[in-house]
């Protein structure tokens, strides 16, 4: 494994990752359509200069939130499956997210057995709500990894959002890592004081503990209009009142977004540096709007140049 690559950055709790996220085509996808999206996806994605790519785990989450989906749930292809079988010519880590509920133990079990920890890493997430149904407990995916490949590096959720209502993400955090996480990949961050917060509390919790803080991931994400602003809202993310209004009056909001991203992960590099915190950067690109997914490359493109400089 070099010294430089994914695994050995985030084992070594580096600074510096920088990641890109997508999520895998549609279910009911034709095959051929598949192959394409791919092609096109390695294409776009070799020219970035990112240290790995990752694959997102869709679930239904209507169960969290009593109001509608702004957009329809639609499933799509398995991450691994998509992977092992259209992403050959990708040459470089990608993480294989895991809702682990929606899986059976077998299932989890031979997929840790299998995976190639040169070219996957894992995130384990959890049930979207505590009164839903799971086929599997995120502890028990834990357990599972630590039975079964301990060695494949496992990262895990952060939401600086349940941190600012409870006071606890930190807390959380130390206990999954505690059960064999090594990173951590933050939901779509835009209230900039919240996750500094959470930051703030994670690093002097490690101190104080003795131990050494794991690389926290940033993710940024682009809004480019309306019904996208009121999904973030379902999601769960909170977007400052004067950011909203600002997306919502501006003409562009694709190119206000994508400032304000560039400014937070200007802010959260400066700020994590000055404390010593190991910090990296995840762009997301989930839209099937081209003017989306090509704003998307060039914020990446921004980002990986601010990370390196």
């Amino acid at each position: 494994m070099s010294g430089n690559s994914l695994q050995s950055k985030l084992a070594g709790a580096q600074s510096g990752v920088m990641l890109f996220s997508i999520t895998p085509p549609r279910r009911n996808t034709a095959p051929e359509r598949v192959k394409e999206i791919a092609e096109v996806t390695v294409r776009r994605l070799s020219g970035l200069d990112l240290d790995g790519l990752i694959l997102y785990d869709i679930d239904d989450e209507s169960d969290r939130v009593a109001e509608e989906r702004p957009f329809p749930y639609l499933p799509t292809l398995d991450p691994a499956s998509y992977h092992a079988d259209h992403l050959g010519d990708w040459d470089r880590p990608t993480v294989i997210y895991r809702c682990v509920g929606k899986y059976s133990e077998d299932d989890l079990r031979g997929w840790l057995d299998t995976a190639d920890t040169a070219r996957t890493l894992g995130v384990f997430v959890g049930a979207s709500s505590g009164g839903k149904p799971v086929q599997t407990s995120l502890r028990r995916a834990q357990q599972l990894h630590a039975d079964v490949r301990p060695l494949l590096p496992l990262g895990a959720v952060v939401i600086g959002e349940r941190h600012a209502r409870h006071g606890d993400e930190h807390l959380r955090m130390l206990t999954k890592q505690e059960r064999g996480c090594t990173y951590f990949i933050s939901q779509v961050v835009y209230d900039l004081n919240e996750t500094k917060n959470l930051v703030s509390d994670y690093f002097y919790a490690c101190r104080e503990a003795g131990i050494t803080p794991r690389p926290l991931i940033f993710t940024l994400s682009l809004c480019g209009s309306a019904k996208t602003l009121e999904f973030l809202g379902w999601l769960g993310v909170q977007v400052p009142s004067w950011l909203a209004t600002e997306l919502r009056e501006s003409p562009d909001p694709l190119a206000t977004s994508r400032r304000e991203a560039l400014a937070i992960a200007a802010d959260l590099k400066d700020y994590c540096e000055r404390l010593g915190m190991p910090y990296g950067f995840n762009v997301e690109s989930v839209s099937i709007r081209k003017a989306e997914i090509e704003a998307s490359t060039d914020l990446a493109r921004e980002v990986a140049a601010l990370l390196r400089s």
